[in-house]
């Protein structure tokens, strides 16, 4: 009963936690029915939403399952409870009137009296002492039994509401999500009718990204050799040691930049987010587009939707390593965290400056909403040296 339980709280945790993902996915991808966005970012919008619809009904679902499996428990131990209250009372009812039949003191007195030696007589006043108090535990659990049912009845009704209400809100949201599903499919089927367009869309968002990724990877480099031939400058100024790779795609450390790049390490899966509210649109990794199956897609870091004039936030202390400008005027900043780099994306403008030490959640500068497509996107990458490394595997529930 207690596994059920915690089961049933585990689930009703994730429950709210993918409704509020839906009010994050209502509020960041359809902020208004007016807003004017291509079909490709119609059915994408759509997708992400259908997704945790989806999910919704999956985990709805096995709480209800979970909660018909502890009324089916609760019915049995109610039927089991009354069969056991009836056999105590009847019990109990045999005791009361073999205590009526001996109830004089006379007949108390003659019992004891009729012993045939001390050792008797003082086992015979300890059953009598036993037998009270067995008749006074016998009446105990007999109220402890009818209470036990009494609660297990409320319980049981509690149960069933709960789960008739799960079961409404189940068809409410299948109800919603066969529209939204019907949405999608008409939209995918003007997609289809423009196929060569859209593909080509696609393709050419795809070799700006590989273009950007490219100059970031060339940039970290040309970052990495500045920073090793200053560190090696100082430490012989100092007579620091520096620890060295003999790599030229690999920061050279000192013992302060090892420490913070192993302080680094250690909160891994820990770190906040880059934003104070969003949700991840884009995840890192190679494979087919979802309306165009010929299509490959790359997505080199994670893309986070926000909220309009919201700020991008260091993960973690470190310095800013660079400000990356890219074509078009959009700004990234490069924060160094000893042999680690945190990269953020697509902003508007910056509040620091190459060589700034920044704290964990510090304002990093403002992030660039398109003209466009209407959306606030953050896009935030992780490396280490020249490695790129997944990020929804370093920040907290991404």
């Amino acid at each position: 009963m207690l596994a059920q339980s915690d089961k049933q709280k585990e689930l009703e945790a994730k429950r709210a936690q993918i409704q509020q993902e839906i009010r994050e996915i209502n509020s960041l991808l359809f902020k208004s029915k007016k807003e004017e966005k291509s079909v490709l970012e119609q059915v994408e919008s759509l997708d992400h939403r259908i997704r945790a619809t989806e999910n919704l009904i999956r985990v709805t679902n096995q709480q209800a399952n979970l909660l018909t499996r502890e009324i089916n428990n609760n019915t049995r131990r109610i039927t089991d409870l009354r069969q056991e209250l009836e056999e105590l009372k009847d019990d109990y009812a045999e005791l009361i009137r073999r205590s009526y039949k001996s109830k004089s003191e006379q007949n108390r007195v003659m019992f004891l009296l009729s012993s045939e030696s001390f050792l008797q007589t003082y086992k015979r006043v300890q059953y009598m002492k036993q037998y009270a108090n067995h008749r006074k535990k016998q009446g105990e659990t007999i109220q402890e039994k009818a209470k036990e049912l009494q609660e297990l009845n409320i319980k049981l009704g509690e149960q069933k509401k709960e789960k008739d209400a799960l079961v409404a809100e189940n068809k409410a949201t299948a109800a919603q999500l066969y529209k939204e599903q019907e949405e999608q499919k008409k939209l995918i089927a003007s997609l289809k009718q423009q196929e060569s367009k859209y593909i080509a869309q696609v393709r050419k968002r795809e070799r700006d990204a590989a273009e950007v990724d490219r100059q970031i990877e060339e940039l970290i480099r040309q970052a990495i050799a500045e920073a090793n031939r200053r560190a090696a400058e100082e430490a012989k100024k100092s007579g620091k040691k520096l620890e060295t790779t003999g790599s030229s795609t690999s920061f050279a450390l000192t013992a302060e930049a090892k420490a913070l790049a192993a302080s680094f390490a250690s909160n891994k899966g820990k770190l906040p987010w880059p934003v104070e509210r969003g949700i991840v649109t884009k995840r890192p990794g190679t494979r087919r587009h979802p309306q165009f199956p010929n299509v490959t897609v790359k997505y080199s870091g994670v893309e986070i939707t926000t909220e309009r004039d919201a700020k991008a936030r260091a993960v973690f202390e470190g310095t800013v390593l660079q400000i990356q400008q890219y074509k078009g005027g959009a700004l990234a900043v490069h924060v160094n965290h000893g042999n680690y780099i945190t990269i953020y994306s697509n902003l508007a403008s910056v509040s620091v400056k190459k060589g700034d030490k920044v704290k964990t959640k510090q304002n990093l500068g403002t992030i660039y909403t398109s003209p466009l497509v209407n959306k606030t996107i953050l896009k935030f990458m992780v490396y280490q040296n020249t490695t790129l490394l997944d990020p929804t595997h370093w920040v907290y529930k991404m």
